[in-house]
């Protein structure tokens, strides 16, 4: 383990793998959350070294995979059971689950210092009430929602905070249509470019978007607008769901028109690549509660569409969103139609996006509240 800094506290934030490729949300927040505490000495857990972290990160390289598999949940099992005692916060930010929590609470949990959990999402399709009241161990719990947080309360759990996810604005801010990444998916300058920033197998909205684009194969090659599916391949379904949606758009000669990239290093570009991003999904099952593709494009001052789905309503409105009836793919296309349209009202949508992710999801906001528990509890 590696050594500590004198006089401050020492915290653990128990992760999958840190590492890039940056495109997976909870590892995102924990590294960004790291860069931007100053005042205690936090412990990040990597799949090797990086760079240019700040003087108060110590780094514990005890994972050699990016994928958080049966081997590296072993790894880092064995490094929470050695070193349980070793921290004054032991702060978990991944979903529990009964058999993580279990093996936990039962062989790993810290016999000093304090707790926390993120909950990022309760998982209702998952878990009962009594399910939960299990899998939910910590000194505090906190939770990107206030849904979630008032869940919590009706079933008495007292020591309950929210505190919204954070994203970095620097990274994540409007820029020019990147020329190198336009060469590379084929578009050109005169091109309305719709993102789509769902899942290949999961939260629904895929297979009805492909359906509705080959049913408006006609107005979209008059009309010159792209679509990009900026969906990561999680598995193996994942990947095999890629390729058939692959074949499909090859068969309905809509390759120029559908594009589906292989990997998202820079996530950034392709937001600001869009005229309009797009999360148009029927579930959030196994999502966190606050989806940070759809943050992360609001604060590239982007007009999202987005499902009218209850649990969105804490941060989607009709001043930074377009929000559509849930699984009516109809809604859906014609108000990518209206934004081509008039796409000077629209901005000013994108421009309230941004302002109302700068007031609730700056990292740098976030980090002082986080700040402030590391330093009360």
């Amino acid at each position: 383990m590696a050594g500590h800094i004198i006089g401050m506290k020492k915290i653990l934030l128990v992760t999958r793998p840190i590492c890039p490729p940056w495109d997976e949300a909870s590892k995102n927040f924990a590294y960004y959350l790291s860069q931007n505490i100053k005042d205690s000495e936090i412990h990040l857990l990597t799949n090797g070294i990086l760079p240019h972290l700040e003087a108060n990160i110590i780094q514990e390289p005890i994972y050699n995979s990016n994928r958080f598999d049966l081997s590296q949940k072993i790894k880092l099992f064995k490094f929470l059971r050695k070193n349980r005692n070793n921290f004054d916060i032991t702060h978990y930010l991944f979903t529990p689950t009964k058999q993580n929590s279990f093996f936990i609470k039962k062989f790993a949990r810290p016999k000093r210092g304090k707790t926390i959990q993120t909950i990022a999402t309760l998982r209702e399709d998952l878990h009962s009430n009594e399910d939960l009241k299990k899998i939910l161990f910590s000194d505090l719990i906190i939770t990107y929602s206030d849904y979630s947080k008032n869940k919590l309360k009706d079933l008495k759990f007292e020591s309950t905070e929210k505190i919204y996810p954070g994203i970095d604005l620097s990274l994540y801010s409007p820029a020019p249509k990147d020329e190198k990444t336009m060469k590379e998916f084929g578009f050109k300058p005169d091109d309305f470019i719709v993102t789509y920033h769902g899942e290949f197998t999961r939260l629904g909205g895929t297979n009805k978007l492909i359906e509705s684009i080959f049913q408006h194969a006609e107005i979209i090659k008059e009309k010159n607008i792209k679509f990009v599916l900026a969906c990561r391949v999680k598995n193996k379904d994942d990947e095999t769901k890629k390729e058939a949606l692959s074949e499909l758009i090859e068969e309905n000669n809509l390759e120029n028109y559908v594009k589906i990239p292989d990997t998202f290093t820079t996530l950034e570009k392709v937001y600001n690549l869009a005229d309009v991003a797009t999360f148009p999904v029927e579930n959030m099952q196994g999502k966190f509660d606050v989806p940070l593709v759809v943050i992360e494009a609001m604060a590239c001052e982007k007009p999202v569409i987005i499902s009218d789905l209850p649990i969105f309503e804490e941060f989607a409105n009709e001043q930074n969103s377009v929000k559509i009836e849930t699984g009516n793919m109809e809604k859906f296309f014609q108000a990518v139609l209206d934004i081509k349209e008039n796409s000077t009202r629209y901005a000013e949508l994108g421009k309230n996006a941004r302002i109302f992710v700068k007031e609730n999801f700056d990292i740098k906001k976030t980090a002082e509240k986080y700040q402030a528990v590391y330093k009360n509890l």
